[in-house]
């Protein structure tokens, strides 16, 4: 188990992060998630010794982290840690090589990485001429080449295509599947909410909610309520009912939050007032929804 514990750090007199506390198991997936500059990456750089942090520590299997622990570990950093003008293939080698990986293993690591991201045919180009998205894919390929029993990733969907997240999202699961810890920050709630088993969310350096997500969502006490009224795609019949506010609207329906004391049935006959409803029913709130409640709580 990967255990952050207490991490405080300031930079002059802004606080980037305080108090944070996660615990990361092996075999699971963990989100660290916020808005940008909440302090994903200083919590990151932290725990690979980047940084130091002013308080707290970072623990890996009950004991300290250092240098042969994190060879054990694969990480990609938010920004390119990549060599531009090295080639594709050579480049994941030489991580590899790094590591402690014999060449020929690194080699095999290489070219079956570079296949299942979809970029074998980019194997001997220079990093520098490819996409930024293609460029993605060979550092999370460097994270993963020397087989890590943990992975740390610093925003890893960024500038990536819906493909590519679900594709990488396939790894990050097998990677958990196959026993390693994955823990991953990222500002984007909506795209890894079926991914995480577990979350800390942060605003502005301070932990607003943390646990696993099936349980953050059946004890938020929140009732959402999905509606779809042919006709009216910006929900608004809903917008004059009291106790109800209107999360999102569009051709897929609306959802609503219910205050405490408001009835769905009620509601229901509104919105047939309103129109033909083709689909009502209640919801668990999301994990987006969630983080906007924790942040609007502190302001």
């Amino acid at each position: 188990m990967l255990v952050i514990d207490g991490l405080t750090k300031s930079y002059g007199g802004r606080r980037a992060l305080d108090d944070l506390t996660v615990e990361v198991p092996a075999g699971e997936v963990v989100g660290l998630l916020g808005p940008n500059g909440s302090g994903k990456t200083t919590a990151m750089r932290i725990v690979f010794g980047v940084i130091d942090a002013d308080a707290g520590r970072v623990t890996y299997r009950g004991g300290p982290i250092g240098p042969v622990e994190r060879r054990r570990f694969g990480y990609m950093p938010e920004e390119r840690g990549l060599y531009p003008d090295m080639r594709v293939r050579d480049q994941l080698v030489y991580f590899g090589r790094l590591a402690g990986v014999p060449r020929a293993r690194a080699a095999e690591r290489a070219d079956a990485l570079l296949e299942r991201l979809g970029i074998a045919d980019r194997a001997d180009e220079e990093v520098q001429k490819l996409s930024l998205g293609n460029q993605q894919r060979v550092q999370l390929a460097a994270a993963l080449v020397h087989e890590p029993e943990a992975l740390v990733l610093d925003e890893p969907f960024s500038g990536l295509d819906p493909l590519a997240v679900a594709g990488l999202s396939e790894i990050v699961q097998e990677a958990a599947d196959a026993g390693r810890l994955v823990l991953f920050s990222s500002h984007q709630l909506d795209l890894v909410e079926g991914l995480c088993e577990s979350v800390a969310v942060i605003d502005h350096g301070r932990q607003v909610m943390s646990g696993r997500v099936e349980d953050l969502k059946a004890g938020s006490g929140r009732r959402v309520l999905r509606v779809v009224v042919g006709g009216d795609e910006q929900a608004a019949w809903a917008r004059s009912v009291d106790g109800v506010r209107v999360l999102s609207a569009g051709a897929d329906g609306a959802r609503l939050a219910l205050d405490g004391g408001t009835d769905p049935l009620a509601v229901l006959d509104r919105a047939r007032a309103a129109g033909t409803v083709t689909d009502f029913g209640l919801e668990m709130p999301s994990l987006t929804e969630l983080f906007m409640d924790a942040v609007d709580g502190r302001r």
